[in-house]
């Protein structure tokens, strides 16, 4: 996991867009593969299961952060899990209420959100260090990060394996549907290519920064 920090963090914009990029908990850290590669065989499965990740972290950050004071630290993790699993709960009833399709689309991966380690890594490192705001915004972020990593590979999949779009059909009858896209092998290939496009991107950004720093200095 990237460095985060011992000491209470003033609130900005890279608390939030942190998780987005930097710490992007699929293409950076490598977090939470069970649901990435076993609810993005659909954008809108990718969604749901990255808004119900997303409403997790942050209801479980924010909790940890307010009790952080007042959580032993020999039961902390069993009180973090009681926490997480607390608001896990909560969004799989949710889930239930609106969309019993979608729920069963989902299927198990909705209760394994408590043992997601994105959740109880981001309560141990971050939200049991922090005031209850940067860790709200930080939440956020690194929720959105994830549900944008997993829409990216939902995306890919669902087009590739189904000839649709959130449903809707995008070639015509003559399309032939690659059936590896919507099983496991095919969420392994396409994880496999957005880490090697992710990672050509960090390191062309990385070198063009290194670049502009080294030109600055020699100019001076």
């Amino acid at each position: 996991m990237s460095e985060l920090p011992n000491r209470q963090e003033d609130l900005s914009l890279d608390t939030f867009v942190r998780g987005l990029w930097r710490e992007n908990p699929i293409f950076v850290t490598v977090l939470g593969m069970c649901p990435t590669l076993a609810v993005t065989n659909s954008a809108i499965n990718a969604i749901a299961m990255g808004l119900a990740t997303t409403l997790v972290l942050a209801g479980s950050g924010v909790l940890v952060s307010l009790l952080r004071n007042w959580i032993p630290k020999q039961v902390r993790i069993a009180s973090y899990i009681v926490i997480i699993a607390t608001f896990v709960t909560m969004v799989d009833y949710g889930i239930q209420a609106i969309s019993l399709d979608l729920y069963a689309a989902l299927g198990a991966f909705i209760q394994l959100i408590v043992v997601n380690c994105i959740i109880l890594g981001r309560a141990e490192a971050y939200a049991a260090k922090q005031r209850v705001l940067p860790t709200l915004v930080n939440s956020l972020g690194t929720g959105l990060g994830f549900t944008i990593a997993l829409l990216s590979l939902g995306v890919v999949r669902e087009i590739l394996g189904n000839g649709t779009l959130f449903g809707l059909h995008l070639f015509g009858p003559g399309f032939q549907p690659w059936l590896v896209m919507v099983l496991p092998p095919g969420g392994f290939f396409v994880l496999a290519i957005w880490l090697l496009l992710f990672n050509w991107i960090r390191q062309r950004s990385e070198r063009r920064l290194s670049e502009s720093t080294e030109v600055a200095a020699n100019a001076r």
